[in-house]
């Protein structure tokens, strides 16, 4: 299913990332190594704007405490396929499609393994598409969804008149959004850039990993 243009508020997530993109992160990104065909869990992960390809720095510090905090049970990771470029309108969508794509194929083909959704600045607004439009019934293969860095203040609120995406509602009470005090894209009133790359100095990805753990 291919998701309807979500109009300039998408746009906004991008550009305000984007603003930030080049902020140095306390984890560079590395290379996704995938598990057994069908793992025991599985991270789906939605990098930022402008990251390389695949996870991210803050997505693969995301994947390391999860793997951290599962015991000996096999963690694969499966990185978000998507621009995750400054053409937000057409690049968000691409990252919710194959976001909901991969959820699908997963719960058909692996119905057993757990699935974590997790995204940061752009890769959130790609969990809040995905989450919105997928069918409800493979709902029940999500465990949790870790967003970081979302697009929730008044400040990216009124760079444009449309309404910001939040996660879909069969989601909601299992999604934890994380947001580092002064991040101007998340923290209503935030006025620190910096503070916008700093989800893993603050230890909030190793508390959103072990909430994910903790649904698992």
């Amino acid at each position: 299913m291919k998701f309807k243009h979500p109009g300039r508020a998408t746009r906004i997530i991008g550009a305000v990332a984007a603003a930030v993109g080049s902020l140095p992160l306390s984890t560079a990104a590395a290379p996704v190594a995938d598990a057994a065909p069908c793992p025991d869990v599985e991270v789906v992960f939605a990098r930022g704007t402008t990251e390389p390809p695949g996870v991210g720095g803050i997505g693969q510090a995301f994947v390391d405490s999860v793997r951290s905090q599962v015991g000996g049970r096999s963690v694969g990771v499966y990185a978000v396929n998507y621009p995750a470029s400054n053409d937000f309108a057409r690049s968000t969508p691409a990252g919710g499609d194959d976001m909901s794509a991969h959820v699908q194929a997963m719960a058909a083909n692996c119905p057993n393994t757990r699935m974590v959704l997790g995204g940061y600045s752009q890769g959130a607004a790609v969990v809040d598409l995905a989450t919105t439009y997928m069918p409800a019934e493979v709902a029940d293969n999500v465990a949790a969804a870790a967003e970081f860095g979302g697009a929730r203040s008044t400040f990216a609120d009124s760079l444009s008149p449309g309404p910001l995406p939040s996660v879909g509602p069969l989601y909601a009470a299992k999604t934890i959004e994380m947001c580092v005090p002064n991040d101007p894209i998340c923290f209503q009133g935030g006025w620190d850039m910096r503070a916008h790359g700093a989800y893993v100095q603050t230890g909030m990805v190793k508390d959103a990993a072990a909430f994910a753990a903790g649904r698992i």
